[in-house]
Parts: C-alpha cells; sequence; structure tokens
C-alpha cells in the first residue's frame, strides 16, 4: 500500500521536476541507509516513460555535502543524461556531480528522504506554479548590496553582498536543461561576501548537521568577519560546537550562505530537503562555498534554519511574518 501512495510522488519527480524523455539512461543513487523502495518506485516511474533507469546502491557518504562517491559511481554519473540522488547524506556539492553535470547530465537531489517524504510534505507543491516566486525573490537577492535578519529571538545579522559575481542559487525544483542541478527544496540562495558578515544568530528551527535536525533549545552563535567565534545555548548547542571542532577544519565555520525557503508545502521534519524550503523561513549556511564559485572548501557544510526572520535588503523589508514585500 506504501509503494502504492509513493508513485505519485515518484512520478512527480520523474514527469516534472526532470521531465526524463524515452530513451533516456536515468541513474538512481542511493545508500544501504536509504529505504530501497524509494529507488524503486522512481525505477518504475522512469520505466514508464520508455527510459532506461539504472539503480547503484553504495556506502552512505562519510562526509555531509562533500563526501565523493566510489569510482564506479562516479563513473556512471558520467554516462547518464538524469541522475537521482536518494542518498542519506548529500553528496550534491561532490565533485563528481559537478563533472557530471557540466558534462550536460541533469541531476535532482532529494537526500535525507524518508518514504513518507515522497507521499506528503514538500513534494505536493505546485513546483510549476512557485516558480515565478522564487525568480522575483532571487531577483531582489541578486540586486541588493546588503541585508540585515533580524528574529524576535535575538537574531540581528548584517550580510554584504557586493563583489560576488557568481552568488545566486534559484532552487525551483524544475530540472529540465542539460547541465541543470536542482533541489527538492523551494529556495533563493545568496553567497554573501567572504569575511564580511557580522552579528547573531538565534536558530530556533533546526540545525542540519543533526540527524534529525530539530532543535528543542534555541542555539545562538556569534558572527564576527564572517566567522562563528562563539556557540551558545543547552545541550544541542555544546553538541553543535563539539561536532564542529572534530572536524580540525577552521573553515567549517566559514558564513558561506543565506537562503530564503518557499515551498508552502514543506514543515519542519528535521530532514534538510524538507526543513531548508519551508516558505517564510531563511537559513544561514556555514563552511563550503564551491558549489557558489567560490574557492573556499571546508570539512562540511550546515545550515541554520530560522523561523519568522524579518529580512530587510538595502533598508527596505523584502520579508517579515512569513509575508513577502515583492
Amino acid at each position: 500500500m506504501k509503494t502504492i501512495e509513493m508513485i505519485k510522488g515518484a512520478k512527480k519527480l520523474v514527469e516534472e521536476c526532470t521531465r526524463v524523455k524515452e530513451g533516456e539512461n536515468v541513474l538512481i543513487v542511493t545508500d544501504m541507509v536509504t529505504p530501497l523502495t524509494i529507488a524503486e518506485v522512481l525505477a518504475i516511474a522512469c520505466k514508464e516513460r520508455g527510459a532506461e533507469p539504472t539503480v547503484v546502491i553504495m556506502s552512505p557518504p562519510t562526509k555531509e555535502h562533500e563526501g565523493d562517491p566510489p569510482p564506479p559511481v562516479a563513473e556512471a554519473m558520467m554516462k547518464s543524461q538524469v541522475i537521482f540522488l536518494a542518498c542519506s547524506e548529500s553528496i550534491f556539492s561532490s565533485a563528481s556531480r559537478v563533472r557530471a553535470t557540466n558534462a550536460g547530465a541533469r541531476c535532482f537531489n532529494f537526500s535525507g528522504f524518508a518514504e513518507e517524504d515522497l507521499v506528503r510534505g514538500a513534494i505536493e507543491a505546485n513546483f510549476l506554479e512557485t516558480k515565478d516566486l522564487v525568480e522575483k525573490v532571487a531577483s531582489a537577492l541578486g540586486k541588493a548590496k546588503e541585508a540585515q535578519v533580524t528574529t524576535a529571538l535575538g537574531t540581528d545579522l548584517y550580510l554584504d553582498f557586493r563583489g560576488r559575481l557568481e552568488k545566486l542559487l534559484r532552487f525551483n525544483a524544475l530540472c529540465h536543461e542539460p547541465g541543470d542541478a536542482k533541489s527538492i527544496n523551494l529556495e533563493a540562495a545568496v553567497s554573501p561576501t567572504v569575511g564580511k558578515a557580522r552579528g547573531t544568530i538565534v536558530c530556533d528551527g533546526s540545525v542540519t548537521l543533526f540527524k534529525p535536525g530539530l532543535i528543542q533549545e534555541p542555539v545562538r552563535a556569534t558572527v564576527r568577519d564572517g566567522m562563528i567565534t562563539e556557540i551558545r545555548g543547552g545541550r544541542e548547542a555544546r553538541n553543535l560546537a563539539r561536532l564542529l571542532a572534530s572536524t580540525g577544519d577552521p573553515m567549517v565555520y566559514n558564513l558561506s550562505e543565506f537562503a530564503i525557503g518557499l515551498n508552502p508545502k514543506a514543515i519542519l521534519t528535521g530532514v534538510p530537503p524538507q526543513d531548508r524550503g519551508v516558505y517564510g523561513t531563511c537559513h544561514i549556511g556555514f563552511g563550503s562555498n564551491v558549489n557558489w564559485g567560490g574557492k573556499i572548501k571546508a570539512a562540511t557544510h550546515f545550515d541554520f534554519v530560522i523561523n519568522a526572520p524579518k529580512v530587510e535588503l538595502d533598508g527596505v523589508t523584502m520579508l517579515e511574518d512569513f509575508r513577502f514585500h515583492l
């Protein structure tokens, strides 16, 4: 019965999000932690379109967002027209994914999904209808020179957007053209100028480095010169500080992303593809910025997801109380 419910979401990914065509080679990358039923229903949906699906099962990636897949998987990615990433941890920013999309593959990421996520939540959005909103928010971020982000709980963060040419990402979940790399989460994202962010972040939603990511007590982070200098709070804050210190890489504290969630169907569940897209939230990312055209490659990338932010661009309110002013 669950497979019957999941097939609708799988067909949406295949038909609407990636427009899989007859005769295309489709690679579905999963791992030994992710339920195999997810790959199975995707393969069924691809087969119904007349495509040739191949499912590869690998060990779980070892580093979130940065772990490269084994060489046989990387080689298979280079020979595929469409790639679905359905792993327990994301390899979306891996060198192998970048090479594959540079070669013309269409790559769609929904790593971290559970079976339920193919039935309800972010998958229920009308991706064609939300495309215009993603574009409007991305355009506003792209034109802005600076931003101020505040919340009732105490977030007060300044971001500089000057001096970055490759600074915008539009995640509209529509992966139709050769070289497209998209994700299930609807968001507009910008990479702030390295070394310029300053202020305080109070995270009350989720921390994507945790599994699951939902937090019980707000995590407070101080940012100076673009880097986290202090993490305070309860047990979860202490766990985060310990995890980051254990990487031995100072660049995991680098503020590398500011993004706004735009999916009206997504809810906070502790799963990154759902959490990052929740409508009217924002997330602030740290660590690598290589997928933005930057040069910083850190041991990990993680996000603070924040509820009900007020976002001002060049002194003008763009988002407040989950409502956009565009």
